[in-house]
């Protein structure tokens, strides 16, 4: 039975914003990892941020990160193993509830955040050049992520 042509299958189609935003953002990932190896940087390129996050706190708990970052608690989680197992981070129980790790940077992972810096730095510059190619990318994103937490897409589609 051939396919039907009521239903759109085209995966680039407008319906699939969040599909085509996850492309974009594995495609930064794929290409960011031989970046990095280059600059010496063995964060994880998902991790940059939560690295970030934790050396304004000084020492922070998944939670106090997840808060800072906008991500879930349990995102934050995920990351942690592999930061640990690096030597970019440690963590301690907080000596006001045993049950809650407290996280810190090592010096590694100061000296990774380093890396990163002079990274950002140099990647900044490509990224103004390709805006230039296809247009204000990171500016369309903020004022799309602004928009629909002033107006999520619940109350638009009743619009």
């Amino acid at each position: 039975m051939p396919a039907s042509t009521d239903i759109s299958t085209d995966l680039d189609d407008i319906s699939f914003l969040g599909r085509l935003s996850e492309a974009l953002s594995q495609r930064i990932e794929e290409q960011t990892r031989p970046l990095f190896d280059e600059a010496g940087i063995t964060v994880p390129v998902r991790s940059c941020s939560l690295l970030t996050a934790l050396v304004e706190a000084g020492e922070a708990s998944a939670a106090d990160l997840a808060r800072a970052l906008g991500q879930s608690h349990q995102l934050v989680i995920q990351k942690c193993p592999a930061l640990l197992r690096l030597g970019l981070i440690t963590q301690h129980a907080d000596p006001a509830d045993a049950r809650r790790k407290i996280f810190r940077l090592t010096d590694a992972g100061h000296d990774q955040l380093a890396r990163i810096d002079a990274y950002s730095r140099r990647i900044s510059e490509v990224y103004r050049a390709l805006f230039e190619e296809v247009g204000d990318v990171h500016g369309a994103i903020l004022k799309a992520l602004k928009a629909l937490a002033d107006k999520p897409l619940r109350e638009r589609i009743r619009d």
